[in-house]
């Protein structure tokens, strides 16, 4: 099971990442999305900054387990609104979305049963 912890909070860290690196840098899918959903332009950076706090939270996890339970639970948190910020404007565009929850979930849930939330 700690193979499988491992593995999830590793994949999560870096796609999580990845897409904060995309909202940082001011790549225009962020932006296009954010218009899309009725979310301000300035929360860009700020919801980038959530994935970046995320991904690094994931890996220090496995050193501090209460630092991976509370960034798991907060991109569960993140993806959840993600998924309804979409649906809320009619896209059914949420398969990306329910990867990076998938992820974060299963991380969660591995790190719990592994260690426990502390």
């Amino acid at each position: 099971m700690f193979a499988a912890y491992v593995t999830v909070t590793i994949l999560g860290a870096v796609i999580n990442g990845a897409a904060a690196v995309f909202y940082l840098i001011g790549h225009e899918y962020p932006k296009t999305q954010a218009d899309m959903k009725g979310v301000p332009r300035t929360w860009v950076p700020v919801l980038g900054t959530l994935l970046a706090a995320g991904a690094v939270g994931l890996p220090a996890g496995l050193a501090m387990p209460l630092l991976g339970t509370l960034a798991a639970s907060g991109l569960v948190l993140y993806f959840i609104g993600a998924i309804t910020a979409h649906l809320r404007v009619g896209s059914r565009d949420i398969v990306g979305g329910i990867v990076f929850l998938s992820t974060a979930a299963a991380s969660l849930a591995l790190g719990l049963l592994h260690h426990g939330p502390w």
